[in-house]
């Protein structure tokens, strides 16, 4: 229940559709997802919230579970001075995350989510005003459509948002399935997608004729040059669709979607497990873990470094959610695929990111997506065998990494790798630094100045220990 205690703010990156706005609101009992919407759409959703078929969506955990307030209730009051005619409440995700963060199949995934939707709709008189991966949230590593009133009735009108689904989802997916080029960077950069005139470039002599790219990439780029040149917007969105055309169009997008596919090399990392083992010390340090974790019994875990998850396994026994970050894509990849099988955990996400450059704000004003350290603070932080190479090849001082880890405001579990440990002397064989500041002393100095340590585990004849460190 919504209280006049409440304080609520808007989400920075809700502003786009006219028709409502997100709001967060955060109250004594956590925080809670309100949606402020005009006349006209709060009659659309009311009618949408009625169909069975919406129902089931939600029901399965397609669709994100809503529900309509009453906009005359004392603690709306700020949604009616906003302006809005009408209210509904989501159920809020474990942690938002954006597309340029996601492994390939997760973008695969996301794609497929919502062309059923798709489908489903159309079924039942409606359709997707929007296609874009940013509409898909994840519970732990299941996809959930979040923008609801994307769902609009048909009118029997070409399907829009096609360039836009294509542009973020089609392109990106075609570019890493078919030439190797990774789109994380591309979706960072170009939070609309890629046009396909655009995306036309990179496809060259037979890659030209790989499957998707004629009717999904060359075909729509001649369609974009022709219009520019005529000054003129493609007339498509204006012209009408039969329910057979669009079916047809669905169904040739889900098969190609489904069809594209992307193998990992084998590597190092994605071996990690296999190749760094702790020996007798593993079960040591995976008990470490655990204790402190149901010690905790924290509401979110951030993993930083956590490889293929066998830590993110472990801590999300006793975590609301974890939020499993690495920046090797093949490893998150592998993870992803894990977690879809049986018998895994349901409240990780695994998420492709750099700590040493995590996600900035973006987009206008730089607040349109949140920048990662932003969205939702962690209670817990596993920092397990990364903080050397942050030092060594990313060239971060100790102080700096223990700074903002300290500025988290979480119990971190931290792991530091002696200068004598062999994957440390690897790290260092072609560097001329020499890194004075990074030494057992030295780290625990500087982790005292900013964190209580609460607990010290040697492993390896004292090559790696474990800390516990409580911020001060």
């Amino acid at each position: 229940m919504l209280n006049p205690s409440m304080t609520f703010r808007p989400n920075d990156g809700s502003f786009k559709d006219p028709s409502g706005r997100v709001y967060n609101v955060v109250g004594e009992h956590g925080e809670r997802i309100v949606r402020g919407l005009t006349r006209d759409a709060q009659a659309t959703l009311t009618k949408l919230l009625a169909e069975p078929f919406f129902q089931s969506l939600m029901s399965q955990g397609d669709v994100i579970a809503t529900k309509a307030l009453d906009i005359e209730a004392p603690e709306l009051r700020p949604i009616v001075e906003a302006g809005w005619h009408g209210a509904v409440e989501h159920r809020p995700v474990q942690f938002v995350s954006h597309p340029y963060e996601w492994p390939f199949s997760m973008l695969k995934d996301a794609a497929l989510l919502q062309l059923r939707l798709l489908e489903e709709s159309i079924t039942h008189g409606w359709i997707l005003k929007d296609a874009t991966p940013f509409n898909v949230q994840w519970q732990g590593a299941r996809p959930t459509f979040v923008d609801v009133p994307s769902f609009v009735p048909w009118d029997g009108g070409y399907w829009r948002a096609y360039r836009q689904f294509c542009a973020t989802c089609v392109m990106p997916l075609l570019l890493t399935a078919h030439l190797g080029i990774p789109f994380q960077p591309l979706l960072r950069s170009r939070l609309e997608g890629l046009p396909a005139e655009e995306a036309a470039r990179w496809f060259r002599g037979l890659s030209r004729f790989r499957r998707g790219v004629p009717a999904h990439v060359l075909f729509p780029a001649m369609a974009e040059r022709l219009a520019t040149r005529r000054l003129m917007a493609p007339t498509h969105s204006r012209q009408r669709q039969p329910a057979t055309m669009l079916r047809a169009l669905i169904d040739s997008l889900r098969r190609l979607i489904a069809g594209l596919s992307y193998r990992c090399a084998p590597s190092e990392w994605t071996r990690y497990a296999d190749s760094h083992s702790y020996g007798t010390d593993e079960r040591r340090k995976k008990r470490f873990v655990a204790e402190h974790t149901a010690a905790e019994r924290p509401a979110l875990v951030w993993d930083l470094g956590a490889n293929t998850g066998a830590m993110s396994r472990i801590a999300a026994q006793s975590a609301g959610s974890v939020v499993a970050v690495d920046s090797h894509h093949d490893t998150v990849e592998l993870f992803y695929r894990e977690l879809l099988g049986g018998g895994e955990p349901r409240n990780i996400l695994p998420l492709v990111m750099d700590i040493a450059n995590p996600s900035p704000g973006q987009g206008w004003a730089g607040r349109e997506r949140t920048a990662f350290v932003g969205r939702r603070a962690p209670d817990l932080v596993l920092c397990l065998a990364l903080i050397h190479h942050l030092r060594v090849t990313a060239n971060i001082p100790v102080a700096l990494l223990l700074d903002w880890l300290h500025n988290l405001g979480a119990v971190v579990l931290i792991e530091f790798v002696d200068r004598a440990d062999e994957l440390f002397k690897r790290l260092v064989s072609n560097k001329d630094e020499a890194y004075p500041d990074y030494a057992a002393e030295n780290f625990i100095r500087e982790a005292a100045k900013r964190f209580h340590v609460r607990e010290r585990l040697r492993l390896k004849n004292g090559l790696r220990e474990l800390l516990v460190l409580k911020p001060r």
